[in-house]
């Protein structure tokens, strides 16, 4: 939903506390949201090693190509998804995913492989999972053993299965045109009580200790979008990926005489900052070991798919 430099921290974060091992390093692409102060700052205080892959070098990272089409596209198929909605779906799929594929989904993997003239000879392992890979390495402790076998006993696959096929079942419907023409809910209201508060910005990103000031909680001017941010919020639940020049022409097109060009910086800035509270608070709010319940996903889509204040 939002590209920002501490959102990769606290995702990395809960990312960690997740692994059955530490975090030895970190081997990133050359995207701005890594190659920067805050990630670096981050992996020197935790003794994380950051290394980062050549540009225009996607075999770097051949793993994580390898499994983004073995496993996310395999799931999620070639759809293009944006919103708050569609994130929050897509992240409780990724967590049934993790499941299933790291307890309950065997694969092979390449040992060697060796040429012969025009004749190529490859030896694999035997099928295991991921879990049962990790038990096997020698230098993972016994309560983490004991830890991964008493998560295994407590999970279904039958169950995260299920789970899995209404999830896919609530983002088909998010896609579908009859999903997208419905009136607007009432999921955007509590978007709105909560959008005052402020985003914490990672401390780790400055070079040098903020300065003290006074809490500023006063207003100078006029809020020029007073009454109508409402309707943004509607206009932004029905197409996502708006940017903030089309809701100006939407504004002044909708209230003609009351808003001008010099206003499209104000908004450019409210709009990202709706977008980073809606992206934190769905690393905060979803929890990856939670299964949704055996409601309607598709009507739950829904339900939340707009809103009205």
């Amino acid at each position: 939903m939002t590209r920002e430099q501490s959102l990769v921290v606290t995702g990395l974060e809960a990312i960690a506390k997740q692994l059955p091992f530490p975090v030895l390093g970190i081997d990133s692409d050359n995207d701005s949201v890594f190659i920067n102060e805050t990630l670096t700052e981050y992996c020197s205080d935790r003794g994380i090693e950051f290394i980062r892959s050549r540009a225009y070098r996607k075999n770097d990272q051949a793993w994580i190509e390898q499994k983004n089409g073995a496993v996310i596209r395999r799931f999620l198929g070639h759809e293009r998804y944006s919103g708050q909605v569609a994130g929050q779906t897509i992240a409780h799929l990724h967590g049934a995913m993790r499941l299933y594929v790291n307890y309950f989904q065997p694969s092979f993997k390449l040992m060697d492989k060796t040429r012969n003239g025009s004749v190529v000879t490859k030896r694999y392992s035997s099928p295991a999972t991921p879990c049962e890979r990790v038990m096997q390495h020698e230098t993972v402790e016994a309560d983490t053993r004991a830890s991964l076998n008493e998560r295994r006993a407590q999970l279904d696959p039958v169950a995260l299965l299920h789970s899995i096929r209404k999830t896919r079942s609530a983002l088909a419907a998010i896609v579908s045109p009859e999903i997208r023409s419905t009136p607007r809910g009432e999921s955007l209201e509590r978007f709105l009580v909560r959008l005052p508060d402020r985003w914490r910005q990672d401390e780790g990103a400055a070079s040098r200790p903020p300065k003290v000031r006074a809490p500023h909680n006063w207003r100078t001017r006029p809020d020029p979008f007073e009454g109508v941010w409402c309707d943004v919020l509607g206009w932004l639940q029905e197409d996502p990926d708006a940017s903030a020049v089309v809701l100006l022409d939407r504004l002044q097109s909708t209230y003609p005489d009351r808003f001008e060009r010099a206003h499209l910086r104000t908004l450019q800035r409210r709009v990202q900052q709706w977008r980073s509270i809606m992206a934190s608070k769905l690393v905060y709010s979803v929890s990856c070991e939670t299964l949704w319940d055996e409601q309607s996903l598709p009507e739950m889509a829904l339900a939340e798919s707009g809103a009205k204040c």
